[in-house]
């Protein structure tokens, strides 16, 4: 892997690479002649690499969340910024809440929406994720964000017929489920406590996109489902924010977070099997019983 991540950063680059040494993450620290170090990611898949820079970018464009520099895109290799490991503190939690806000409200050209130079066959993390515009926010859930899943978990044997059941009954009934009609959000839509990033320069960084246009409830979900540090200081943040911008969030947002997080709690159930079936199953009831 050396040798290779090593070539990916000087193609992409254009200096010449030294030392090389594995993240836990997978990815490779390539540390250049100039004195910068990159991270040199090889793709889960032919596309995922492309992918994952095209959200990047359109996430960068505004510059609301700051997120790692693309230095280079191929069919095999990503080639990032460095950005070094901080300590969570309140400051960088509520300037991240204030710019996921901005983020959010930026837009997207619809529901399902790749970013742009995005492909529709996209991943969230080691998972196939389809990216397929569509004109209302149920529709597109229900087809690209919770069936997909559960119908890859049955046929895994993670589910039971009269359990899936139960995420039918959630999607026929999103129009009622999902609160106020809302225009589409520009998501990172991948973002747990692991895709956010405390870094040495005191700001808290968005990595590891699944970018689309979706609900923005979706990226909030995520960011309660394990644990982000500081959560109360980047909601709050994230709520005056929002409504400082004249898009405050819905009532009864607290009560959709079961919801939303079907979708990662259902990529998990395909990935890593039956604990996180069980806690899908739970959200889908809760979601019914909450509405």
């Amino acid at each position: 892997m050396n040798e290779p991540a090593r070539q990916a950063a000087e193609r992409h680059t254009g200096v010449r690479a030294g030392d090389v040494r594995p993240l836990a993450s997978g990815a490779t620290l390539v540390d250049l002649d100039d004195g910068r170090t990159v991270v040199a990611k090889r793709g889960s898949d032919p596309g995922a690499a492309s992918a994952e820079a095209a959200g990047l970018r359109w996430l960068r464009e505004p510059g609301d969340v700051p997120v790692p520099v693309v230095h280079g895109v191929d069919d095999d290799w990503l080639v990032l910024e460095y950005v070094p490991s901080g300590a969570p503190d309140r400051r960088a939690a509520e300037t991240f809440g204030r710019g996921l806000a901005r983020l959010h409200a930026r837009g997207a050209p619809a529901f399902g929406a790749p970013p742009p130079g995005g492909a529709r066959h996209a991943w969230i993390g080691l998972a196939r994720m389809i990216n397929e515009p569509h004109d209302d926010w149920p529709s597109f859930y229900a087809a690209c964000r919770v069936l997909p899943y559960v119908r890859e978990a049955v046929d895994q044997g993670l589910f039971t017929t009269g359990e899936a059941a139960v995420f039918d009954t959630v999607c026929a009934r999103l129009a009622d489920l999902g609160g106020p009609p809302e225009p589409p959000a520009r998501l990172h839509g991948d973002a747990w406590s692991g895709n956010v990033h405390w870094a040495a320069d005191g700001r808290a960084w968005l990595l590891d996109p699944a970018a689309h246009g979706g609900h923005r409830e979706t990226d909030l979900a995520m960011l309660r489902l394990f644990s982000t540090p500081l959560l109360d200081h980047v909601l709050g943040a994230y709520r005056e924010t929002a409504h400082d911008l004249g898009r405050p969030l819905a009532d009864g947002h607290e009560d959709r977070v079961a919801l939303h997080q079907l979708f990662p709690l259902l990529v998990h159930t395909v990935l890593f099997g039956g604990g996180y079936a069980r806690q899908a199953l739970a959200a889908a009831r809760t979601a019914l019983r909450t509405a």
